[in-house]
């Protein structure tokens, strides 16, 4: 599977892609129909603020006939519970009558699908948690890539630097998979425990970068067979929120539990 930092640059240079924006741009070869997409994303909660009735907050870019309604889409719910905390200090009226709503990504992305072609459709925006965008940044530098040009929702994930490239898998039931990660710190976690295991592999590999928008991207316009063992691990913080709805608990995504061990690819 060609790198995702470098499909990342191409894609934005071929289509003009605003990466901060779901479906921006339209792609016109689907290598993964919408339902497959959103297998994909169903298992990443994601944090939008709404009324009662479950409608968002909308606000608008732009003016007269290029006035677009945006909604944002926030990846840590704490970041989301902070914005409805300040809205209520703004304009108390308003941040009283909001609240943080848990959504599926893939209901974003479907709803984004839906509304693509319609001029006054309601565009999402994601909101990345800013200090995964620091280490995005971070890394790319050490990775001797321009940090500058990342924009969007941090993904993190190992590539192998060994002769011919690949990524890490780890088991997950009866397949290996690609985990990929929204923080950094659930990447190391995950490091740490495969390296006890299997110590040569802390030599062989490195951290990299992609967005989520890129990958939502890729997932629609690539026909590589590789894509289908990414699986994306929602952030610690939003799988603990989610066990506190959930008493009796569930089982931990790729990525979140106990590994069996890693290789690359």
């Amino acid at each position: 599977m060609r790198s995702l930092f470098q499909r990342s640059a191409a894609i934005a240079v071929a289509s003009g892609i605003a990466l901060t924006g779901l479906l921006a741009g339209g792609l016109r070869v689907l290598a993964l129909t919408t339902e497959q997409v959103m297998e994909r994303l169903r298992p990443i909660p994601v944090f939008a603020v709404t009324d009662a009735d479950g409608t968002p907050l909308v606000a608008t870019t732009g003016e007269g006939d290029n006035a677009t309604p945006v909604a944002g889409v926030f990846i840590s719910r704490q970041d989301a519970q902070q914005f409805v905390e300040g809205l209520k200090s703004r304009n108390p009226q308003l941040g009283n009558s909001v609240q943080v709503t848990t959504v599926s990504l893939a209901e974003i992305f479907e709803l984004a699908v839906r509304q693509q072609n319609d001029d006054d459709a309601l565009r999402f925006y994601f909101v990345p948690m800013r200090q995964q965008v620091e280490s995005a940044r971070t890394v790319l530098q050490q990775n001797r890539q321009n940090p500058e040009n990342f924009e969007g929702v941090p993904l993190f994930f190992l590539e192998s630097t060994q002769e011919g490239g690949g990524y890490l898998t780890i088991q997950q039931g009866n397949q290996r998979v690609i985990p990929i990660f929204f923080t950094q710190q659930d990447l190391q976690a995950m490091v740490t425990r495969i390296t006890q295991q299997e110590p040569s592999l802390a030599g062989r590999t490195r951290v990299q970068v992609t967005s989520l928008e890129t990958l939502i991207q890729i997932f629609q316009s690539s026909d590589d067979p590789d894509l289908n063992q990414v699986v994306l691990v929602p952030p610690r913080e939003t799988l603990e929120y989610i066990r506190t709805l959930q008493p009796n608990g569930g089982t931990a995504p790729a990525g979140g539990g106990r590994n069996s061990g890693g290789r690359t690819r």
